[in-house]
């Protein structure tokens, strides 16, 4: 489901007409998984309206060396940490030897100090969702490093479906995708996509704190709805 062209007053807002795009699917007792930081209020919302759990799918990307702002790959949390390379851009910016090893090992001590303040205690099985339906959200897509490599995490995982939704993405990598996932849910998708904060109001950035606080109110109404 593509959308012509939207623009959100915040995060919270582009979950809610998520939300309502998302109305009257065939979905069976989803998990709804956000990427943090950004794409956790968006996937409250969404949580909620459909009375589904919300969990957290942290990916941390690998910039090309010298040029922190291109991802050349990404590391998935998981009780098997997945990496994905794209191999023609690390090509392109010709990384030195030892470069990925130690920007892996770098991402993936990220990726366990946030598990821990996310989390807690909680091990990566705790959040294994082989065999269930997935609803993967982000606030934006710019380039879609991230999105896809938590999208062969899942393949990993053995999920049994997953079905992508973003407030905004390009359109010609929306089409791209489409073959990878079973369903996208998308509001806008422009032919140019330089910047997802262009399409909001207000892009204030998500802390480590905003994340835990939504994990705990969506665990409180989960609770109080099952």
């Amino acid at each position: 489901m593509f959308g012509s062209g939207a623009t959100f007053s915040d995060r919270e807002d582009a979950g809610r007409q998520l939300a309502e795009a998302m109305k009257g699917m065939p979905l069976r007792a989803p998990v709804v998984m956000a990427l943090p930081r950004g794409g956790v209020p968006v996937a409250f919302e969404i949580a909620q309206r459909l009375g589904a759990p919300l969990d957290l799918l942290i990916v941390r990307r690998i910039a090309a060396p010298g040029h922190p702002e291109y991802g050349i790959g990404a590391v998935v949390d998981g009780k098997e940490p997945y990496v994905v390379v794209n191999e023609e851009a690390a090509r392109h910016f010709h990384i030195p030897p030892g470069y990925l090893v130690t920007e892996k090992d770098h991402q993936l001590a990220e990726i366990e100090r946030r598990h821990r303040i996310y989390f807690g205690e909680d091990e990566p099985e705790d959040h294994d969702h082989a065999g269930q339906d997935v609803i993967l959200v982000d606030d934006g897509i710019a380039n879609g490093g991230s999105i896809r490599a938590g999208i062969h995490a899942l393949k990993e995982m053995g999920v049994r479906s997953i079905r992508v939704a973003v407030p905004v993405a390009p359109r010609a990598f929306l089409e791209i995708l489409r073959d990878e996932v079973d369903e996208i849910i998308c509001l806008s998708t422009p032919e140019h996509l330089d910047a997802v904060r262009r399409y909001y109001q207000d892009f204030t950035e998500t802390t480590d704190q905003d994340v835990v606080r939504l994990l705990k109110d969506a665990r409180r109404l989960t609770r109080m709805i099952h």
